[in-house]
């Protein structure tokens, strides 16, 4: 079994930056992709990005590529999400996730979801 907890989410005004963490355990997770996805309200859960096992390999949803950054150590298990230039429409809870392929994308190739984090964004 594998646990993940995010930390890191919080309220910004648009244009700031947060930076979101994520700790697992459980398991070695170095082989495996690790992302991260989000949910706003009324709205289903969606893909904010992934890295491969050989990081820096990563890959961005378009609405925040440019702007956030996915970056890991897998000698400690963590995965970081770095979101810069933030607005509005980033307001989510942000969940940390473990996959089975790279880019992860869908819902249907997360193995592992952590409780999730908000992040809320005034305009």
């Amino acid at each position: 079994q594998v646990q993940l907890v995010e930390s890191g989410g919080g309220l910004v005004q648009a244009g700031g930056s947060l930076r979101l963490s994520c700790a697992a355990s459980g398991r070695t997770l170095s082989n495996y992709p690790m992302g991260w996805f989000r949910q706003a309200p009324g709205k289903e859960r969606e893909f904010v990005g992934s890295i491969d096992w050989s990081s820096p390999s990563t890959y961005y949803a378009d609405s925040v590529k440019g702007r956030f950054t996915i970056s890991r150590d897998n000698a400690k298990s963590t995965v970081s999400l770095q979101m810069n230039s933030l607005k509005p429409e980033d307001t989510a809870v942000y969940y940390c996730v473990v996959g089975s392929t790279h880019p992860i994308l869908v819902a249907a190739r997360v193995w592992y979801w952590g409780q999730g984090t908000q992040v809320t964004v005034s305009s």
